[in-house]
């Protein structure tokens, strides 16, 4: 492979590598100014289930994005536990709701 060729492609991914940590790092600050991590922990869980579970338990569900947009709105108990989940709307803004369940989607 030429040499020029290899640098290039490698500067791309390891470009690509540092916008995704970029976007995961803007994400994590997201959830945490909007208070979503005084109660739930990316890769563990603390009062409310890690991110990392939510994301594996929703892996395949086409619905997941809508009914946890609606469910950090409203609020909600039962799925993962007594400990219910308070309304979270409209003190998160709905777009920032949105950013952070579709983040929390790709952790799986």
């Amino acid at each position: 492979m030429n040499t020029i060729y290899s640098k290039l492609l490698l500067s791309g991914f390891l470009m690509l590598g540092l916008q995704t940590a970029n976007a995961t790092d803007a994400m994590e600050t997201l959830a945490q100014k909007n208070g979503c991590l005084m109660c739930h922990g990316v890769q563990t869980a603390v009062l409310g289930p890690a991110y990392k579970d939510v994301a594996k338990k929703y892996k395949d569900d086409k619905t997941a994005e809508a009914r946890l947009i609606e469910k950090v709105k409203a609020g909600g108990s039962g799925v993962w536990g007594k400990m219910p989940m308070p309304a979270n709307s409209p003190k998160v803004k709905d777009e920032d709701i949105k950013s952070i369940v579709k983040w929390i989607l790709t952790l799986s």
